[in-house]
């Protein structure tokens, strides 16, 4: 298939990219690579540089066989601070692109979605059915996407799909995390190791866990990839189908400190800061439709695998700058 990958320059969308490519198909990736790097894109991968709400009309009457949506403004407080950019683009962005999909013939949809959407979770393994709260902009203008696929599906006949995650880690092929602002926990413990912070913050340790501190589900990104193949190989027309996935286990905020010691071999200070207004205790992802329906399974579920591959690409990366 020829697919469009917005946001392909990205942390996610370049590893959902390479897989593509590994699997046979055409990809082009369209990304105005204000956050994402030109050199992530992954060898044989066509980059266009432009914002997908102004070009996404333009590139698609090459004429595509499906998109998957990566492109998206994703840190949770500067959504607070500055709701008006998230809802433009997130929300006006993946309309206009929806549009264009429509205009030029295109029906088949893989969205990346989040965990976001859920807010604060009754009960957890959190299953597709448990109620949408977001507690934030972000999470709310995921929802919104969310919704207007599932009305384009409908009326319009669009094979869509939303894959719903948690917290993604791990590397693939030389490509993993690289964020100007970061905010995810293991590249953050391991800048520690790497010498770039002094020491790791942990938000709490008097939450109702195990060990005192938030509990959460990590997903490795190559496993994710393998999820937004199998979406895009099962999508039904007129369908649009919402999935949960992460690994099943939660890991608690100690135990991915103690994994990232384990396998840098570094001592990561740390120390406990204040809880964080707003953070569950235990967010861990019930993948069991992923599972039924698309055959999803993840492989790399052991937190010292995830880290360890994080480790091979943040230190590689640092051995460049150097």
């Amino acid at each position: 298939m020829k697919l469009l990958v917005t946001g392909g320059a990205g942390y996610v969308g370049s590893v959902c990219a390479a897989r593509l490519r590994e699997s046979g198909h055409e990809v082009v990736v369209l990304d105005d690579l204000s956050t994402g790097h030109a050199d992530a894109v992954p060898e044989g991968c066509r980059l266009i540089t432009g914002d997908v709400a102004e070009r996404a009309g333009e590139v698609l009457a090459e004429g595509f066989d499906g998109v998957l949506h990566f492109a998206a403004k994703s840190l949770v407080a500067e959504s607070m601070r500055e709701p008006a950019l998230y809802w433009e683009g997130n929300v006006v962005t993946t309309l206009r692109l929806l549009d264009a999909m429509r205009e030029h013939g295109v029906r088949r949809i893989v969205f990346s979605s989040t965990a976001a959407v859920y807010g604060q979770p009754d009960s957890v393994p959190i299953t597709e059915d448990a109620p949408t709260r977001p507690t934030n902009t972000y999470g709310a203008t995921k929802l919104a996407i969310d919704q207007a696929i599932g009305s384009y599906a409908s009326a319009y006949g669009m094979a869509a799909t939303s894959l719903r995650y948690f917290n993604v880690a791990g590397a693939h092929g030389g490509l993993g995390e690289r964020h100007a602002v970061e905010t995810h926990l293991i590249p953050i413990v391991l800048d520690v190791a790497l010498g770039l912070r002094e020491r790791v913050h942990i938000a709490g340790d008097d939450w109702p866990t195990p060990d005192g501190t938030c509990v959460r589900d990590y997903i490795h990104v190559r496993d994710l990839a393998e999820a937004h193949l199998l979406a895009l190989e099962n999508s039904v027309p007129g369908e649009h189908r919402i999935y949960n996935l992460g690994n099943g286990t939660g890991f608690s905020v100690r135990q991915v400190v103690e994994a990232c010691r384990s396998v840098t071999g570094e001592p990561i200070p740390a120390e406990t800061a204040e809880r964080r207004p707003g953070d569950p205790a235990t967010l861990v992802a019930s993948s069991e439709r992923a599972h039924e329906e698309l055959g999803w399974r993840p492989r790399r579920c052991e937190i010292e695998e995830i880290v360890r591959d994080a480790w091979d690409f943040a230190r590689g990366r640092r051995e460049q700058e150097v």
